[in-house]
């Protein structure tokens, strides 16, 4: 199920230029567009809405007086040329805070956090996305997440191993941690994460995933082998 979201702004190319964006990313649905805060709220009220794109400096009602009106909000991504409000929009639980110009590298960013979010809310596996967008070479790649393989720490960057492709990309292992379902994905060494459902078998110091050995370091070898237990008793 695609996630719907909303486009709140005051300038049209603003919402031309997010429209643009977002028709790049198939799991995402703009169901509406909006030009003030006024109009989204009897929307949001009759219609599915998971997130909004959310300007703050809009006539007659702000933004951030947009989700202080609003009993249960959905999720928010705020996109401001002014940075001075986001302290306040953090405040509120928005997902993001993008300061516009706008650029495609960030909204995709924005967008995984938000997919992070509501695989740790959510037990709707309909609306989880399966796959993310990584950034190689200027390049932004799909990767669908039931073909990864194993990640791979690399300094400062990581490499994504999947069926077809490997990917590398400018990103710390911990936080590309943060992006994959815990359920389905498990660290078993300060190097390495991998998808539970592609292990062939395993030892209590070794992993292996096709041709692919992973091995398990000393200390993830206790949270390793419980899920890797479970797995093996099912």
């Amino acid at each position: 199920m695609k996630l719907r979201c909303a486009i709140v702004d005051d300038e049209p190319l603003a919402i031309e230029v997010m429209e643009g964006f977002l028709k790049k990313i198939p799991n995402i649905e703009v169901v509406s567009t909006f030009n003030n805060a006024i109009s989204v709220i009897d929307f949001i009220k009759n219609n599915r809405v998971d997130f909004l794109f959310l300007d703050i400096e809009m006539p007659n009602l702000s933004g951030i007086e947009l989700l202080k009106s609003l009993q249960n909000p959905p999720l928010v991504i705020i996109t401001s040329a002014n940075k001075n409000y986001a302290i306040e929009g953090y405040e509120l639980s928005v997902v993001d805070y993008l300061l516009k110009p706008l650029t495609f590298e960030r909204v995709i960013k924005a967008i995984n956090k938000l997919s992070d979010i509501i695989v740790s809310t959510t037990h709707d596996h309909d609306k989880i996305p399966d796959y993310i967008f990584l950034k190689e070479n200027k390049r932004m790649v799909k990767v669908n997440l039931d073909d990864i393989l194993f990640v791979e720490s690399m300094k400062d960057y990581v490499k994504v191993v999947t069926r077809d492709k490997t990917v590398v990309t400018k990103q710390n292992l911990s936080d590309f941690e943060k992006i994959l379902n815990p359920k389905d994905f498990v660290r078993v060494h300060k190097s390495f994460i991998i998808p539970l459902s592609k292990v062939d078998a395993f030892s209590t110091t070794m992993i292996e995933i096709g041709l692919f050995e992973v091995p398990i370091g000393r200390s993830y070898k206790d949270e390793a082998l419980k899920h890797l237990g479970e797995i093996s008793d099912t």
